[in-house]
C-alpha cells in the first residue's frame, strides 16, 4: 500500500509559520501561498453598531450551544456538536493519540465520556461520540465555497482553556493550501482550500467553529501564524481553518462507514524518501516503493528513480512533492521529471490516483 507523504504547502515566497491551536501542540512551519478569486456568500448585516452588535450577540446566542472542550491526558482543544446521536467533529491533532476523551459543554457541567470514532489524520480531522448525547446541540454548517473575503466570522472555542470564548475578524483569503509538520500524536496534514481569518486563534481553539453572521460554522479552526523572522512569535490576524465542505464530507463518511473511503487527494502511487546530495542538500525524492498498478507504476516509475519535478515545479523534498500533488485531483495527468540511476533524465505521464491513509 502507498505510505503517505510528508505534507508542507508552499506556494509563494512569503514564509510563515503554523502554530496548531490544541493547547499542548508546539509551532509548525509552513508557507501560505496565494488565493483564487471567491465566490459569491450572504451579505453581513450592517446598518448602525448597536444592529452589528445584536447580530454578534444572537449568533454568539445561537452556536456557542454547539462547542464542546475536549480534554485529553495530554491537553484540551475543542469541538463541534455535529448531529444529535453524540458526534462531535474535531482536529485530529486535538485527540493526538487517544481514544478516549470528556467533553464538557459550553453550559457546563460534569464532563462527559467521549470514544473515538475515527481520525482523518492526512486533513487533520476526527470524529468522537459522547455517551450520552442528551441536550447536545448540533451546529448549523453552511456552504463554504460560497464565503467571500472580507465576511464577518466570529471564531468560538476554549482557548488557553477559556471555556465558550469568541473572537472576531474577517475572512481574509480563501483557497490556500497550509500544512503541518510531523509531531507527537501528529503525523502531519495537508489543508486545501483553507480559509484564512483575522480572528485571533489561540492554543484551545482548535477544532472549535469558524462562524459566519448567519450562524453558519463555515469553517474548523485548525493554525494560527507565527513570525520565524520574530523568533516564533505570533503574527496577529493570521489564522487557517478548514472549510466545512471538507469537514461535513470527511465527517459525514466517517459517522456513515466509520472511516474515510475517499479522501479526494492525489496521490502518485509511490512511497519515497528526500534524496540528500554530496554537499547535504536536498536533490529529490527517492522512490522507495511503486504500487502495482498504480499512476507510477503504468507511467514506467521504478524504485531508485528520483522524482525531480512536477507539471515543472522542482521538488527536492518529499514535502515540496507533497505541496504539489496537494493542487491537483486524482484522474489529473502530471509530468514528472526523473533522475534515473543510469544518469538519463525522463519526463513521463501520470494519471493520478487517490491517496489512502493506509
Amino acid at each position: 500500500m502507498e505510505r503517505p507523504l510528508a505534507h508542507l504547502a508552499l506556494l509563494t515566497a512569503v514564509a510563515v509559520a503554523l502554530t496548531g491551536c490544541s493547547a499542548d501542540t508546539g509551532a509548525r512551519p509552513a508557507a501560505s501561498p496565494a488565493s483564487p478569486a471567491a465566490t459569491a456568500s450572504p451579505a453581513a448585516p450592517g446598518g448602525e453598531p448597536a444592529a452589528l452588535e445584536a447580530a454578534y450577540q444572537k449568533v454568539i446566542g445561537d452556536v456557542l450551544p454547539s462547542i464542546v472542550q475536549i480534554n485529553t491526558k495530554t491537553g484540551l482543544g475543542s469541538g463541534v456538536v455535529y448531529d444529535t446521536a453524540g458526534h462531535i467533529v474535531t482536529n485530529a491533532h486535538v485527540i493526538g493519540e487517544a481514544t478516549q476523551f470528556e467533553v464538557t459543554l459550553a453550559s457546563g457541567g460534569a464532563p462527559r465520556p467521549a470514544r473515538l470514532v475515527e481520525a482523518f489524520e492526512l486533513g487533520d480531522l476526527a470524529v468522537i461520540k459522547v455517551d450520552d448525547p442528551a441536550g447536545l446541540t448540533p451546529a448549523k454548517f453552511g456552504d463554504s465555497g460560497k464565503l467571500r473575503v472580507g465576511q464577518i466570522v466570529l471564531a468560538m472555542g476554549n482557548p488557553l482553556g477559556l471555556s465558550g470564548s469568541v473572537t472576531n475578524g474577517i475572512v481574509s483569503a480563501l483557497g490556500r493550501t497550509v500544512s503541518e509538520p510531523q509531531t507527537q500524536g501528529s503525523p502531519g496534514a495537508t489543508i486545501t482550500n483553507a480559509v484564512q481569518t483575522s480572528a485571533a486563534i489561540n492554543p484551545g481553539n482548535s477544532g472549535g467553529a469558524l462562524v459566519n453572521l448567519a450562524g453558519e460554522v463555515i469553517g474548523i479552526p485548525t493554525l494560527a501564524a507565527t513570525n520565524p523572522e520574530l523568533g516564533g512569535g505570533a503574527a496577529p490576524g493570521i489564522g487557517f481553518a478548514i472549510p466545512s465542505n471538507t469537514v461535513t464530507d470527511i465527517a459525514g463518511q466517517i459517522i456513515k462507514g466509520g472511516k474515510v473511503v475517499n479522501t479526494r487527494r492525489a496521490a502518485l502511487g509511490v512511497s519515497v524518501q528526500t534524496v540528500v546530495g554530496g554537499q547535504g542538500g536536498a536533490v529529490g525524492v527517492g522512490v522507495m516503493r511503486v504500487t502495482e498498478g498504480g499512476g507510477a507504476d503504468r507511467a514506467g516509475i521504478e524504485p531508485g528513480d528520483v522524482i525531480v519535478s512536477v507539471n515543472g515545479t522542482e521538488t527536492p523534498t518529499t514535502q515540496a512533492l507533497s505541496e504539489v500533488l496537494a493542487t491537483l485531483r486524482p484522474g489529473d495527468e502530471a509530468k514528472v521529471g526523473l533522475l534515473r540511476p543510469d544518469g538519463s533524465t525522463p519526463t513521463v505521464t501520470v494519471t493520478l490516483g487517490e491517496l489512502s491513509e493506509e
